[in-house]
């Protein structure tokens, strides 16, 4: 059962109060029935823009590592100049590896000193270090892709997870998701616009001699331009509010959460008071003993095994993919320049660029849009269930019927059809709702914590994608064993289908029914009768 709206925040009752525990839960139940407000569309926005830079900026160097292999990387006789596989699995790992340590550390802290704190400090850290990618060169101690790795891992590092941001969790996870599209596919578009701007620079001069030094800007361009969405949204990451659940939860202030949602409800606007009253509520803390205690029952940890490597296996494939279509189209015949010399430069570019396009918008943006004009409906367990089968099944096709499709035209063109379809399902299914679940069934106390543990498997999985496609791919001759990592892929996704069974529907459920604790007492009075206490406020926080 939801809690009860009709709750009264007021005080009253048969001796004149409500009990701490009544107005805890007549706050949720006003947290769970408020209707969609301009708060909210700031609050998607303020959650949204940080995914979105992160996720441009790892998908970008899909296409600007080609950009940077053709300046920096080691020529070849006859052949346009590229990155060997250590400096491209260099480039491309780095942010995953970032991002893991990020997400397990800054979602720890996030528990630990509250999701506001932690907001504004990522985002700049991201800003600044996207911002040095573009301007990274080389010396004679340390090469131009040794700077990249450093400033990749440090832009990637700061990760927290962005769930339950203000009021309510449904509408920042339904942002995250979607600026994570958007951000590839706009990764993708500047790539295009900025190939096809470039294009009389690069063709300008002889054909016969590989002088490619505006692919330079290019590049730099391209990688630059995710900085713009982190520093438009910055202002509003640093103003958003503490989220009412860890005032009310971690900072056990039950009183100032219930004027918070007052508040915003009403006015749209947070206020603080310096003078601010609070009242400290006897409810459970996170700790070492705790954290063991509860995730020690099976009915909980079995919830944390399956997120963890439903993630961890989704992001086998969905990294493993994303990170090298460029190899995958040219496997297949599509992205190969059909001239050589700088034309040919060009046009491979353009090629990889527009075969990206058609992935995205084809797949990608489609799969997210229906995932999200279904997962209310037909549940989070059912479409990520239904998308790892998909999956499975699609990986099977392209993997051993892999030579019978490249061996015509019309058999590329349904392996590319195939290739939208895995893309398609991969977002109605587990790369949405991987994000989503662990974002709803962990009690306040450890969201972030187990929200930053199951992403951060899923970048071990991206890890574990990237280098083995880097060692893999080119056994028996250059991507000659792209169809075996199709066939591979294939086997982690149907993993996750049995790691799906693991959890529980979601769908149309409070928080605190999913967290496997009993609402009714979880929190009470003062730990002592008269603890009343008048605190320092720093800017709306009380120490």
């Amino acid at each position: 059962m939801r809690p009860s709206s009709k709750a009264s925040l007021a005080e009253g009752g048969p001796d004149g109060a409500c009990t701490l525990d009544e107005r805890r839960r007549a706050a949720l139940a006003q947290l769970d029935d408020a209707t969609y407000s301009s708060f909210h569309a700031k609050v998607c926005m303020v959650a949204g823009a940080g995914f979105f830079t992160d996720a441009y900026d790892l998908f970008a160097i899909n296409l600007a590592a080609t950009m940077i292999g053709y300046v920096y990387g080691h020529e070849t006789p006859g052949k346009p100049a590229k990155l060997n596989p250590n400096q491209d699995l260099g480039v491309k790992v780095a942010a995953p590896v970032g991002t893991l340590v990020g997400q397990m550390l800054f979602g720890w802290l996030a528990d630990i000193v509250g999701r506001k704190r932690m907001y504004g400090l990522e985002l700049i850290i991201v800003i600044i270090a996207t911002f040095a990618q573009a301007l990274s060169a080389g010396n004679h101690a340390v090469s131009i892709v040794g700077v990249l790795v450093v400033w990749r891992f440090i832009a990637s590092f700061p990760q927290i997870p962005m769930m339950g941001v203000g009021i309510g969790g449904d509408y920042p996870l339904s942002a995250t998701i979607a600026s994570e599209d958007g951000g590839n596919f706009v990764s993708v578009l500047v790539s295009f616009i900025v190939t096809v701007a470039f294009k009389d620079k690069i063709l300008h001069h002889d054909p016969d001699v590989n002088h490619l030094e505006h692919i330079d800007y290019m590049w730099r361009i391209v990688i630059g331009f995710g900085c713009v969405p982190g520093v438009i949204a910055l202002y509003f990451r640093l103003t958003i509010p503490e989220t009412p659940r860890f005032t009310m939860d971690i900072e056990r202030n039950v009183l100032q959460a219930a004027d918070d949602i007052k508040a915003v409800l009403t006015t749209g606007e947070f206020t603080y008071d310096p003078d601010t009253v609070y009242q400290r509520a006897d409810a459970p803390r996170a700790s070492s003993e705790d954290f063991k205690a509860y995730f020690g029952k099976w009915k909980n940890a079995k919830l944390l095994i399956g997120t963890c490597y439903s993630w961890f296996a989704l992001d086998i494939a969905f990294y493993g993919l994303g990170l090298n279509t460029s190899s995958i189209l040219s496997a297949m015949n599509f992205g190969t320049p059909p001239t050589s010399g700088n034309l040919g430069v060009y046009q491979n570019l353009h090629n990889v660029t527009v075969g990206n396009l058609i992935f995205s918008v084809a797949g990608l943006i489609p799969g997210y849009w229906v995932a999200f004009l279904f997962i209310d409906s037909w549940g989070r367990k059912p479409i990520q269930l239904w998308g790892f089968l998909m999956l499975t099944i699609l990986f099977v096709i392209m993997g051993f019927c892999f030579d019978t499709l490249n061996a015509t035209t019309a058999g590329r063109n349904a392996f590319v059809f195939l290739y939208c379809l895995t893309n398609f399902f991969q977002n109605f299914g587990p790369n949405t709702t991987t994000f989503v679940i662990p974002g709803e069934i962990f009690p306040t106390r450890y969201r972030a914590t187990g929200h930053g543990l199951s992403a951060a498997s899923g970048k071990f999985g991206a890890i574990v994608a990237q280098v083995g496609f880097s060692q893999l791919v080119n056994i028996g001759g250059t991507n000659a064993f792209v169809k075996h990592i199709m066939q591979i892929l294939a086997f982690f996704m149907l993993t996750g289908v049995f790691s799906t069974l693991l959890l529980p529907e979601t769908k149309q459920q409070s928080l605190e029914e999913l967290s496997n604790e009993n609402q009714d007492g979880f929190v009470r009075g003062p730990t002592t009768q008269i603890e009343i206490q008048v605190g320092i406020v720093v800017g709306r926080r009380v120490y």
